[in-house]
């Protein structure tokens, strides 16, 4: 994702803002606003990966405390010909990941202590490939900030909902109820828009650097089945922000798939699927990855593995990043 779309959605959302800022105060809410809004875009830019990644709880870690996790992500970063991001553990039950940094020079890849025990090896290095594609691209910065000026107008709306917006214009009631629900919804559409987008792209990309769309369907499968059963707590409180995860991590995904952030999960498997086709990775379904044929060879990021059939023939391989 490029800067002039950056740039473009930074444009809408601000623009947006400065709407609610009129409807609360005419004109001169308008430029308060808009100064808000460019003070934010400007702190946004600089803080907003420490701001997530200080909403999540989340700890850095290394090569001496997480040394599995942090070489995964050290030669999956070569693969993709990134820079080594900072790598952070998030103490939360729900399965999930995110990436956030301004730019690859600076970037983060934060995981749940969920994900690390429910994915194997394969699985979670599918995972970590998605956020590097997310830093490729530049995705990062879009999204953070994003999620920044979107919860910006959510708490806006609610601060017109308690004060009320301006009588003298004509908008009244009908302007502060459009400023309470439609602001957040277009902010909202916004991310939608740019994050399905970008998901897609981004399960593309990870699966050409891990080599393996099937691990990557795979772990995509399991994260949405426990999303739905995990809460993320975090997440709940501070809803803007769920366009950061590599799955909707809110409670209510499977009722809002007209307005989420995320694909659906199954048409992200079914073209991870027919990836592997066009590669030439057969044998097995997305969901059954682990299960494949005795013999087959799967190409990873660690060099060639063969596997049996069944949990009884799984090697090292399968397990997780502990061990």
């Amino acid at each position: 994702m490029g800067y002039l779309r950056t740039a473009m959605l930074l444009a809408a959302l601000t623009a947006l803002f400065m709407g609610v800022g009129f409807l609360i105060g005419g004109q001169g809410g308008m430029v308060i606003a808009f100064l808000v809004a460019a003070g934010m875009n400007l702190f946004a830019y600089w803080n907003s990966d420490k701001m997530v990644l200080r909403m999540y709880g989340a700890q850095p870690v290394d090569a001496g405390s997480a040394p599995e996790l942090y070489g995964m992500v050290r030669e999956l970063s070569q693969a993709a010909g990134l820079p080594m991001p900072k790598v952070y553990v998030m103490q939360n039950e729900q399965p999930n990941a995110f990436a956030t940094g301004r730019n690859p020079q600076n970037a983060t890849v934060a995981v749940t202590t969920g994900i690390l025990r429910t994915l194997s090896r394969e699985e979670l290095a599918g995972v970590v490939a998605h956020e590097l594609a997310h830093i490729k691209n530049h995705d990062t910065l879009v999204m953070t900030i994003t999620a920044t000026i979107a919860g910006a107008i959510s708490m806006l709306a609610n601060f017109g909902l308690f004060f009320g917006g301006r009588d003298n214009n004509g908008a009244g009631l009908i302007g502060t109820l459009a400023m309470i629900f439609l602001a957040p919804l277009a902010a909202g559409i916004v991310q939608m828009a740019i994050s399905r987008t970008r998901e897609y792209e981004a399960d593309r990309m990870g699966a050409e650097i891990s080599k393996a769309p099937l691990m990557l369907a795979s772990a995509l499968q399991k994260i949405a089945g426990a999303a739905h059963r995990i809460p993320n707590r975090e997440a709940e409180r501070n809803p803007a922000s769920a366009s950061l995860f590599i799955v909707n991590p809110l409670s209510g995904a499977r009722m809002d798939n007209l307005f989420s952030t995320h694909p659906n999960v199954e048409n992200r498997i079914a073209r991870l699927n027919e990836y592997a086709r066009e590669w030439g990775l057969t044998g097995t379904r997305a969901a059954e990855p682990i299960d494949a044929p005795a013999g087959e060879t799967y190409s990873g990021p660690w060099g060639n593995e063969t596997r049996g059939r069944g949990p009884s023939s799984r090697g090292p391989s399968s397990r997780g990043p502990w061990g």
